[in-house]
């Protein structure tokens, strides 16, 4: 078993700040269903919490971490500005916007949800200024691949803790995970379980069947192990629960690498050098 890898693990992130390495996603996920969700992830023992301005359900996470009985100062919290909030004024007004509906005063991880070309270096100076007022813990982006982060680091004062992007077995890219690695940027996976097309791949389910695991615990034990960051998205209360069954079981090398040469380069999201590039 991975050494002192539970649910509450940790990864330090470049400025010291502590994020789990295991949370709950809520793309797509609003009213009561995100609710639900939000109330039984914080029952079960989650402490990390992913949303987005363009989720449109922020009100209603706030209203939930108020409800869950978890103190603010243990529940790790991000939110994302959208694309069409971005630019140096834009972004700050964008993060009061989200931290009023959260009913928060700070954001423990804020993000760029996307690199857009007009906006992309004015961007990046607010953040770097929210995170010195101490109205963000910690900055990073999602969707920012190597050549983004290489214009970043030309002007940047301080780079990216976090990089979220698309990470599953058929998407792994490793160029970018290399370069995160590399310079200190923590990798944070979405879709890590396929938006459920993991029941599909044959490997998973047979890996699966030796640990008594789902195909989703399977993929999400695989990314954990291969040093990710995870927040697999349900409204089930049972999936919720499932998912986080992660920590009594470890995929052996011969395992590991059965997933890893399942790599297809294959998007179910968008591509970052169309998106908004």
């Amino acid at each position: 078993m991975a050494p002192g890898l539970t649910l509450q693990s940790t990864v330090t992130l470049a400025n010291g700040v502590e994020m789990p390495r295991f949370g709950l996603g809520t793309y797509k996920a609003r009213g009561e269903d995100v609710e639900q969700s939000v109330l039984t992830a914080l029952e079960r023992g989650y402490r990390s919490i992913d949303t987005a301005s363009m989720y449109e359900n922020e009100e209603v996470i706030g209203r939930a971490l108020r409800e869950g009985g978890v103190p603010r100062e243990d529940v790790f919290l991000t939110t994302k500005v959208w694309n069409d909030e971005q630019g140096f004024a834009e972004t700050q007004r964008a993060l009061a916007r989200s931290l009023r509906r959260l009913g928060t005063d700070y954001i423990d991880l804020y993000l760029v949800h996307w690199p857009v070309r007009e906006h992309f270096y004015e961007t990046w100076q607010a953040m770097e200024s929210l995170l010195a007022e101490g109205h963000a813990r910690a900055i990073g982006v999602c969707n920012f691949l190597v050549p983004h982060l290489e214009l970043l680091a030309e002007k940047a004062d301080v780079m990216p803790m976090v990089d979220q992007y698309e990470f599953h077995p058929y998407l792994q890219q490793p160029g970018l995970h290399a370069y995160c690695d590399e310079n200190g940027i923590a990798v944070e996976a979405w879709a890590p379980i396929m938006r459920g097309r993991v029941d599909a791949v044959e490997a998973l389910v047979e890996i699966g069947e030796r640990h008594s695991k789902s195909p989703a615990q399977v993929s999400l034990r695989w990314l954990l192990q291969r040093g990710a960051i995870v927040i697999p998205k349900s409204v089930h209360a049972g999936r919720i629960r499932e998912n986080a069954e992660l920590f009594d079981f470890e995929l052996s090398d011969a395992e590991m690498a059965a997933i890893d040469a399942l790599d297809r380069g294959e998007r179910l999201g968008r591509d970052p050098m169309t998106m908004a590039w």
